[in-house]
């Protein structure tokens, strides 16, 4: 029962860290590493390299870029395209190294389908969200977007790190509200656009 118990909560920290990656790609995986290193936090096989000096020097640089670029208006869009993908992959890579109970043969089909899906869930929302946000203010309340990301992000790995279980519930209900408020955004955007399209009836 204990192993099993253990089991699930390393489960559930992966798809918090991995749901973190969503919001910042790097951070979640810096957060991670700097606790493996200080030894409060077990690795699976062949991922101890993320607690490494190297590892960490390269994860630390790499967040604080990606947090700063994320300010710079126009580069923050383009961000969110590029790091669709590699926030999947980020998904996927820091799910694997906490589920340190599970086979390799299961390991990877979970750490893929759950960890990068719900990473790419949760970046394709927040996208669509700062996307709808730069339309309607014009792009000033995307620096108010990218700061509440990067709290997210720390806020999540962090609450991962120390609750798994009671995280994975909070954040399957932020992710829902997250996807309802995206597909709202999404909706009323269709509806202005295509009200847009109707032509006048002239007047007589």
């Amino acid at each position: 029962m204990d192993a099993d118990w253990t089991t699930f909560a390393g489960i559930a920290l992966g798809i918090g860290l991995a749901a973190a990656t969503g919001f910042r790609v790097f951070l979640p995986l810096l957060i991670a590493g700097l606790a493996a290193h200080f030894g409060h936090l077990p690795l699976s096989e062949h991922f101890e390299w993320l607690g490494s000096t190297p590892a960490l020097i390269m994860l630390g640089t790499a967040a604080a870029a990606e947090i700063v670029a994320y300010y710079i208006p126009g580069v923050d869009h383009a961000l969110d395209v590029i790091a669709g993908p590699a926030a999947l992959v980020a998904g996927a890579v820091a799910s694997a190294a906490v589920m340190t109970d599970l086979p390799p043969g299961v390991l990877w089909p979970v750490a893929i389908i759950g960890g990068g899906g719900i990473a790419g869930l949760a970046k394709g929302s927040t996208a669509l969200v700062r996307a709808k946000s730069g339309v309607m203010t014009g792009g000033l309340a995307n620096p108010v977007v990218s700061t509440a990301e990067t709290v997210g992000a720390t806020g999540i790995t962090l609450f991962a790190l120390a609750l798994p279980i009671l995280a994975l519930v909070v954040i399957v209900a932020l992710l829902v509200w997250l996807v309802r408020r995206a597909r709202r955004l999404f909706a009323g955007r269709g509806r202005a656009a295509a009200a847009g399209t109707v032509p006048l009836e002239p007047k007589r």
